[in-house]
């Protein structure tokens, strides 16, 4: 017996036969859609934990974090663009927080952070 040669599928054949078909119907994989809402919910649950958040508020606060961490990040990049160096360590980004959060803002920022990498790194046992 001769095996039949496989059948060649285009690229646009490809990615519209991977969905799983089911009775003649393809279902469609949702698109993931990343947010910080379940970290929200978590600290709020730790500040206030009878208190709600309503959607738009949720969304604002999302926003929010997006940007800070976006603001962060880019500093801490610039700081390594400008220092030569290829890593990106907790340094760079203890000294971004610094220039980004003003005053009291960032020495709790970097206190939490500092608490967050030693526990981490499995530092104080």
């Amino acid at each position: 017996m001769v095996a039949a040669a496989p059948k060649k599928v285009s690229k646009k054949e490809k990615t519209t036969s991977s969905s799983s078909a089911v009775e003649g119907k393809k279902i469609r994989k949702k698109s993931r859609h990343e947010s910080y809402a379940s970290y929200i919910m978590k600290i709020l649950r730790q500040v206030h934990p009878n208190f709600g958040i309503s959607k738009k508020s949720m969304l604002i606060m999302n926003s929010f974090v997006e940007d800070t961490f976006d603001r962060i990040a880019s500093e801490a990049g610039r700081l390594c663009k400008y220092n030569k160096k290829d890593t990106l360590s907790a340094r760079e980004i203890q000294t971004a927080v610094r220039l980004v959060l003003p005053g009291e803002l960032s020495k709790h920022a970097v206190s939490e952070g500092t608490k967050a990498v030693t526990k981490f790194t499995g530092g104080a046992k």
